[in-house]
């Protein structure tokens, strides 16, 4: 049963369902989830509306909805969640952690943890910087490439605040993973740090051989685009 405050803005997905373009999102997806097949902007446009008309829900009842969102099939859902916990994103406290690890850990993929780790973690983290210790250990030691990619992107809009020795430590003891998740967050951090320091970067990734090309030729990607320009 889904949550009362979410009955009328799903009602209005249902409304507005699309089957040939929800056929093509899932492929797109790797066919991982299924769709209504409302276009981003289109699905925003039809939250916006609603919380327009209704207001925001009780931050009290964030969890419910989040979990309410995320037990539906429809990828829409849990999109939905990312947006409408941006929003309200400013009551973020501790006792939130708990419901982010779950769900980073479910139902995951690229599309909805980096805004997990970006949006969320990294807020909640920069205003309780003592909750990164235990929980980035405990993260980094699992087998969840969800929960470690986490770790590698949570500081990624933190920009001159980033800690640098706390972020070349998680690449390095991964540097060597498989995965291309992994591999490609790796890059990612890199290139988005970057656009603050482009020397340490460009230092850091000489001095690490070991990374993956991927990894390299992503954290490079600005430093090259800003040198081909000159």
């Amino acid at each position: 049963m889904i949550h009362p405050y979410l009955n009328p803005l799903i009602s209005k997905y249902e409304a507005n369902r699309d089957p040939v373009r929800a056929l093509q999102m899932k492929k797109y997806m790797k066919n991982q989830f299924e769709f209504y097949g409302i276009a981003t902007p289109d699905r925003r446009a039809l939250m916006g509306a609603y919380i327009k008309e209704t207001g925001l829900p009780d931050w009290k009842e964030i969890e419910n909805i989040s979990r309410k969102l995320w037990e539906t099939d429809e990828r829409e859902c849990q999109f939905t969640q990312l947006d409408l916990m941006n929003r309200m994103k400013k009551n973020l406290s501790p006792e939130n952690l708990p419901l982010l690890e779950f769900l980073i850990t479910s139902k995951s993929w690229w599309d909805t943890v980096d805004g997990l780790s970006a949006w969320f973690v990294g807020e909640l983290f920069k205003r309780y910087p003592d909750l990164i210790p235990s929980n980035t250990e405990k993260w980094m030691s699992s087998d969840n490439i969800w929960l470690q990619r986490s770790c590698l992107l949570f500081q990624l809009k933190y920009k001159k605040d980033t800690d640098l020795d706390l972020l070349f430590g998680f690449i390095t003891e991964l540097s060597h993973h498989k995965s291309f998740w992994i591999r490609k967050a790796i890059g990612w951090t890199l290139r988005e740090y970057s656009k603050t320091d482009p020397q340490v970067v460009s230092e850091f990734v000489d001095a690490h051989p070991e990374l993956s090309g991927l990894s390299k030729r992503e954290a490079l990607k600005q430093i090259n685009r800003v040198r081909d320009r000159k």
